[in-house]
């Protein structure tokens, strides 16, 4: 009975930390990554038209 009960209480305290850890902390680092990505994407996109409007020169 003990195992049982042991058992069904870790199954609960697994999916609890996933709802509440794990997913957020995906979501969390996705979110990072897109700022970062158009971050980039802005600096690459500057860059390149710096670099294309000096050429003309």
């Amino acid at each position: 009975m003990a195992r049982t009960a042991l058992t069904v209480v870790g199954i609960i305290l697994a999916i609890w930390l996933v709802v509440s850890f794990l997913i957020p902390a995906l979501f969390a680092t996705l979110k990072f990554l897109l700022v970062f990505a158009l971050i980039a994407l802005a600096v690459v996109a500057t860059i390149t038209v710096l670099g294309r409007s000096s050429r003309r020169d």
